[in-house]
C-alpha cells in the first residue's frame, strides 16, 4: 500500500503560514514522541529558519522513557528548545512558558535595550495533522481556546490566542507535504494517526504495524503477544504470517463473521487503536 494524503486545503493552509511567519518571534513545533524525525514537516522546517525555535514532543507518555531522553539531546544537540509532554494530563506544561522565555531570551534582550516594553512574543504553533496542537494550546491556555479532536484536519484556520501579557500564540492547521519520499515515514505517520483512516487499507496498515513492531526494527516482538495472549513465530514473519497473526487476534477478541471465521479487519482496527492509544506499551518507532 503506498501511503499518501495531502488534500486541497493544505496547500491554503502552508500560503496562509508563509504570509504570517513575518509576525513571528517564534516557531513551536508539535512532533509526536513516538516518531519525532518522521512526524516534522519538512517545509516547515524551512518556513521557521531564522526564526527562534522549540520543539515539543507530545505524547511522550505513549513512547518509551528512554527513546524521549534519546531525542530530547538530539534536538537539543541541534540548537532547539526541547520539551516533552502530554497535554492531555497536563505532564510537563509547566515547563513550557519558562521554555518560551529561553527560546526567545535573545529576542528579549533585543527588545529591553532598544527601550521596548511589555511587547508579547509571537509563537507560531505547527505541526502536521494530529499530533495534539488544539489540545496543547487548550491545556496552556487552561481553557477551550481551540477546537479538538481525534481525527486529523480538526482545526482549518488560523486562530490567535493571548495566553498572557507576555506571550501570543498562533495556531495553525496541521499540514502534510506534496509527497512521502520515503514511505518508511508515510507507514509510520499512518500508525499514529496522522493520515485519514478512510483512504487507508485497514488490514495492509495492521498488517505493517505487525512486521514493524516484531521484525523492523524488532524492538517490541513480544508487545503483542502480551496484549492479546497469542503465540507467533517472532523469527520467520512474513505477509503471509501477518494475516494468520490478524486472524489469532481476531479470535482472541471474539471478532467473528457468518460461520465463525475471523474478521480480519476488525482485528486490524483494534490492533491499530491499541497501538495509538498505548495498549501496546510505550513504543517509540525511531531513535536518533
Amino acid at each position: 500500500m503506498v501511503y499518501q494524503w495531502f488534500p486541497g486545503h493544505m496547500t491554503k493552509a502552508f500560503r496562509m503560514m508563509q504570509e504570517d511567519i513575518k509576525l513571528i518571534d517564534l516557531v513551536i513545533e508539535l512532533v509526536d514522541a513516538r516518531a519525532p524525525m518522521a512526524t516534522r514537516n519538512p517545509d516547515i522546517d524551512r518556513l521557521g529558519q531564522g526564526k527562534a525555535r522549540m520543539i515539543i514532543m507530545n505524547k511522550s507518555d505513549l513512547a518509551d522513557e528512554q527513546g524521549n531522553k534519546q531525542w530530547e539531546e538530539f534536538f537539543s544537540a541541534g540548537g532547539y528548545t526541547v520539551v516533552s509532554i502530554n497535554s492531555r494530563t497536563g505532564e510537563g506544561m509547566n515547563r513550557i512558558k519558562n521554555a518560551i522565555r529561553e527560546a526567545c531570551i535573545e529576542k528579549i534582550e533585543r527588545d529591553r535595550k532598544r527601550g521596548i516594553k511589555n511587547r508579547p512574543v509571537r509563537a507560531m504553533v505547527v505541526g502536521i495533522p494530529n499530533v495534539g496542537k488544539s489540545t496543547f494550546i487548550n491545556s496552556l491556555a487552561g481553557k477551550a481556546a481551540t477546537k479538538t479532536g481525534n481525527k486529523p484536519g480538526v482545526t482549518k484556520g488560523k486562530q490567535w490566542i493571548r495566553l498572557n501579557k507576555d506571550v501570543e500564540l498562533l495556531d495553525t492547521p496541521g499540514v502534510l507535504w506534496p509527497k512521502f519520499e520515503d514511505q518508511d515515514i508515510g507507514r509510520k505517520i499512518a500508525f499514529i494517526g496522522s493520515i485519514n483512516d478512510e483512504i487507508i487499507i485497514k488490514h495492509e496498515l495492521a498488517a505493517d504495524l505487525i512486521t514493524y513492531l516484531i521484525k523492523d526494527p524488532g524492538k517490541y516482538p513480544d508487545a503483542i503477544k502480551s496484549r492479546y495472549e497469542i503465540e507467533y513465530d517472532t523469527v520467520n514473519i512474513s505477509d503471509q504470517n501477518t494475516y494468520v497473526l490478524l486472524e489469532k487476534i481476531a479470535v482472541a477478541r471474539k471478532c467473528l463473521i457468518k460461520g465463525g471465521e475471523p474478521d480480519t479487519d476488525r482485528a486490524a482496527g483494534i490492533l491499530t487503536d491499541d497501538f495509538r492509544s498505548g495498549k501496546l506499551g510505550r513504543i517509540t518507532l525511531e531513535l536518533p
